[in-house]
């Protein structure tokens, strides 16, 4: 299975209130400005069918590739439609906060400010985090990452909503990008197809044609289907239950990330406010039901058990670990400090999704590219996901805007495949190893327990590797 893994990995192609069902109305201003932009291209009834690009998805990534595109200043003569099976956008609650958040990196922090979003994201909701703890349930070993001084955030929880609405707030600037919900892809046909230009139609019948398809809809993607690529997926047998939960006792300042390797999975507590706190728990899909129809108080007993509960342990382990901190000549002084009590759930926060694994053979093609969830799909225990859609987000437009500037066409497979190979350069590392960390820890087995709380324990004592496998991560 490893070598099958690692071959599809790495084997690619060397070449705010919505207006539901249908598209959101530009200011006059607005709309004239654009068709101004595309009046000696086609005419008006071709204009209706056909854009330079046409996004399939409106999720966080997908949306965030229509903004960014838009406001390239390279990319302002192309006419993109972003598609969107919801009849509208989720607008992020008032008085609560959401039970999915994404832990923001660096790089993507980066793009939101460049779109604009990020000061609306400000506005609404959102959480520093300074410092993380990780460590071992079977053993004593421990990893913690921040800065010196806690200079500089690790990362920033978002709910996922309060991402996606901050998004799609600045698209009402952007006068050449169209946004159309309740437009459910049915079919698409590609230039290998034998069409002329990549072209979709929708569920109602209704049939466009561009020069570039992207496909930005999830690992289910109908749009990597119709492109006959190989796609490797792994299910882990595994789901994620997330909740929001209220901290008791909670610290001054809630600006910890906290996550226990139980021999099930990983359960992590992300910050969202001094008192408040996310919950992702990564278990098997039996235990994750029974979380799930536990009552309030059983719950919350199960989810302290899990952070604060001593797991058995194997004395062969301790010794082991006993001679690894002798030989470290210089201890880092660290001890492990206990994450905060949970004191009760938000109402009907309680939720689970399943866990796999998976990646595309290759990621672009004749007029054709996917991105985000499309392309690639990752456990959720580094975190990594939504950053690495955002991280094809800005290697994509940025191959765009250059081939467009020198006249080389977006639709091109020698450009695209740019995109392609500056995004495997970072993409199968973090899938490689996100793998593997979900295999080396979900087992007890000792010989496995030992070498993997020997790699912990050294990695933590070496603050220039802790240094860079964090800027790496959140790069």
């Amino acid at each position: 299975m490893n070598r099958l893994f690692c071959t599809t990995l790495v084997k690619y192609s060397p070449r705010n209130a919505v207006l539901p069902s249908r598209a959101v109305q530009w200011p006059r201003s607005l709309a004239t400005t654009a068709s101004n932009r595309h009046a000696n291209t086609e005419s008006t009834a071709t204009d209706a069918q056909h854009y330079d690009i046409i996004i399939v998805g409106g999720g966080m990534v997908g949306t965030a590739l229509a903004c960014a595109l838009g406001k390239n200043s390279r990319l302002q003569n192309k006419n993109i439609l972003l598609l969107e099976a919801a009849a509208g956008f989720k607008q992020p609650s008032t008085e609560q906060y959401s039970n999915r958040v994404s832990a923001i990196s660096k790089g993507t922090y980066r793009l939101m400010r460049t779109i604009g979003a990020w000061e609306e994201i400000e506005r609404t909701r959102v959480k520093p985090v300074l410092k993380m703890q990780v460590w071992d349930a079977c053993s004593d070993a421990l990893i913690t990452f921040n800065y010196d001084d806690f200079a500089e955030n690790i990362s920033w929880i978002v709910e996922n909503d309060v991402l996606l609405a901050s998004i799609y707030r600045q698209l009402e600037g952007v006068p050449n990008v169209r946004v159309r919900y309740s437009s459910k892809l049915a079919s698409c046909e590609l230039i290998r197809d034998g069409a002329d230009r990549s072209t979709v139609r929708l569920a109602d019948g209704e049939t466009l044609k561009c020069d570039l398809l992207v496909g930005a809809d999830g690992y289910n993607s109908l749009v990597r289907r119709q492109m006959g690529v190989q796609n490797f997926a792994l299910a882990y047998n595994q789901m994620g239950v997330v909740a929001t939960l209220r901290l008791a006792n909670a610290p001054s300042d809630n600006v910890t990330a906290w996550q226990r390797f139980l021999p099930t999975g990983p359960i992590a507590l992300l910050p969202l406010s001094d008192d408040t706190s996310s919950l992702v728990w990564s278990t098997g899909v039996a235990e994750a039901k029974r979380l799930l129809q536990l009552d309030g108080d059983s719950f919350i007993a199960a989810v302290n058990a899990a952070f604060h509960k001593p797991m058995p342990r194997n004395t062969l382990v301790d010794d082991v670990m006993k001679g690894v901190h002798s030989l470290i000549k210089q201890t880092t002084g660290q001890r492990l400090e206990a994450a905060p009590v949970v004191e009760a759930e938000v109402a009907s926060s309680r939720a689970a999704f399943p866990l796999g694994l998976g990646h595309t053979s290759t990621y672009v093609g004749q007029g054709v590219c996917l991105i985000g969830d499309a392309a690639h799909r990752v456990h959720p225990l580094a975190g990594q996901g939504v950053n690495l859609g955002f991280g094809d987000v800005q290697t994509l437009v940025d191959v765009l805007a250059d081939a467009n500037y020198a006249g080389l066409g977006i639709s091109n497979v020698s450009e695209l495949l740019k995109y392609e190979q500056q995004r495997l350069k970072h993409n199968v590392p973090v899938l490689l190893t996100t793998h593997s960390l979900q295999r080396l820890y979900t087992t007890d087995f000792v010989p496995t327990v030992a070498l993997r709380s020997i790699g912990l324990t050294l990695t933590n004592a070496l603050p220039p590797v802790k240094k860079f496998l964090m800027n790496y991560a959140m790069s």
